[in-house]
């Protein structure tokens, strides 16, 4: 399994692409050149691609991913996994979306998620959207089996269709 993340080298982001490169397997980092020196400390593993500033950074990883997996992070991450629901949601793509709920990290988030469909305001089959797991053997499975089957609120080709039409008012 190849890993496309977001091209540090310290922390959470570090480990994980250290370990999976030292298993063999082709790592992509994609990163802000803002926060190369920041990031990246010492040796970087695999490829890395610098991009000019987020918005490009998640678009890359995005189109070049086959699923979506958020371990526990902070707002960064929480950003990027919101946004990759809501493409979904919107049918920009469909792709698995999951969550490694380690020791319960994510428990408050998928909380929210469920009083957002008790609410109305996300339909129940956009709940299935996002899957979770405590373990990442069990979420890999769970995205190996993953159909998309929720309402989407545009065709995927359609986002795909090149430059808006302009309209007059």
């Amino acid at each position: 399994m190849d890993l496309i993340y977001g091209g540090g080298s310290v922390g959470l982001m570090g480990l994980v692409s250290q370990k999976v490169y030292d298993g063999g397997c082709h790592v992509l980092g994609v990163i802000p050149r803002a926060l190369v020196p920041i990031e990246i400390s010492g040796h970087a593993v695999g490829q890395v691609v610098i991009v000019s500033d987020m918005h490009e950074r998640k678009a890359e990883m995005a189109s070049r991913a086959d699923a979506f997996i958020a371990l526990p992070g902070g707002y960064g991450t929480m950003e990027e996994l919101l946004e990759v629901i809501a493409w979904a949601q919107l049918g920009i793509h469909d792709k698995p979306v999951g969550l490694l709920n380690v020791d319960g990290y994510y428990d408050c988030l998928l909380g929210l998620f469920d009083k957002g469909v008790e609410e109305g305001f996300i339909k129940p089959s956009a709940r299935n959207i996002v899957l979770s797991a405590k373990t990442a053997r069990e979420l890999i499975q769970k995205m190996e089996d993953y159909i998309p089957f929720h309402d989407q609120v545009a065709p995927t080709q359609s986002w795909n269709a090149g430059e808006p039409n302009a309209t007059n008012s």
